[in-house]
């Protein structure tokens, strides 16, 4: 038997401070958060007024400039939704949040649906997207086939029992529909300076970590590939930012605005942003 491999160990900075490992998957080149909680534990780790998808709070400059990012990322995601050629445009978002994608979409015309599990973030999105965000319980309910786009933005390393989440993304999935995963990318420049300090770990309410290898290989065995891979260039910043608060207790802008630069200007060339979209289409070959 193939002895498991720790990559890092992290701390939780923003909950429990508790200590997890980072096991490299030797199949499929990501890392597992161990020990992974138990599902029915892992609310107890979103506690936190800090968590800042699950409200829309604007108490300091962190969040302030988190609510500036988002707004500016906002527009993008829609513009890459719309260049899709959908039939019906159908979305679902999955992990919505407080639904500020949702919104924006369904005020360009776009039919939507989302998923959130935090009750507080699930109430705030069905203010303004009329009750069309529930439970995860309801991806059981949805009929096959169902949406032209799926999108998990900073969604899937949240995900128990991964290779099943896939198989359901799958399954729910027009034919020639597209699925949108973006997730943090542990290969990036800002993740190997800030090494156990890097936000972006944030244990353990992420239980896989990515790379694109990973994600390439992951979204193979259910005969997905991906046709598309796109930058989020502000993530680099934000993830510095918080993450030298976590290493020094203070916002230190100057330094965490160089090297989310750094990580960009690097990535340029080696394609390990901080964070990456993923445009994923079934494979007809």
């Amino acid at each position: 038997m193939q002895k498991q491999q720790t990559y890092i160990k992290v701390k939780d900075h923003s909950v429990s401070g508790e200590e997890f490992q980072l096991i490299v998957n030797n199949e499929y080149g990501y890392l597992e958060t161990t020990p992974q909680p138990l599902v029915e534990k892992l609310p107890e780790y979103y506690k936190s007024e800090n968590y800042i998808s699950h409200t829309n709070a604007k108490r300091n400059l962190f969040e302030k400039t988190y609510h500036v990012i988002r707004n500016m990322a906002l527009k993008r995601k829609l513009k890459l939704i719309n260049s899709f050629s959908s039939e019906e445009k159908n979305l679902l978002d999955i992990g919505c949040g407080t639904g500020a994608f949702l919104k924006t979409a369904k005020d360009d015309g776009w039919e939507v649906f989302g998923i959130e599990p935090n009750e507080k973030a699930r109430d705030i999105a069905n203010k303004s997207c009329e009750g069309s965000v529930f439970n995860i319980e309801k991806l059981e309910v949805f009929k096959a086939q169902s949406f032209d786009v799926i999108t998990l933005w900073h969604v899937l390393e949240h995900l128990p029992n991964l290779h099943a989440q896939v198989l359901i993304l799958k399954t729910l999935l027009k034919p020639n529909g597209t699925l949108v995963i973006a997730v943090p990318n542990y290969k990036s420049y800002d993740a190997k300076y800030y090494k156990n300090f890097w936000a972006a770990y944030d244990v353990p309410r992420h239980l896989w970590h990515f790379s694109r290898e990973s994600i390439l290989r992951l979204f193979k065995t259910v005969e997905m590939k991906v046709v598309n891979t796109l930058p989020m260039v502000f993530d680099a910043f934000y993830v510095s930012l918080l993450s030298e608060k976590y290493k020094n207790s203070l916002l230190k802008i100057i330094p965490a605005f160089f090297i989310g630069w750094l990580s960009n200007s690097k990535a340029k060339r080696s394609g390990e942003f901080s964070s990456l979209i993923y445009v994923i289409k079934n494979d007809k070959d």
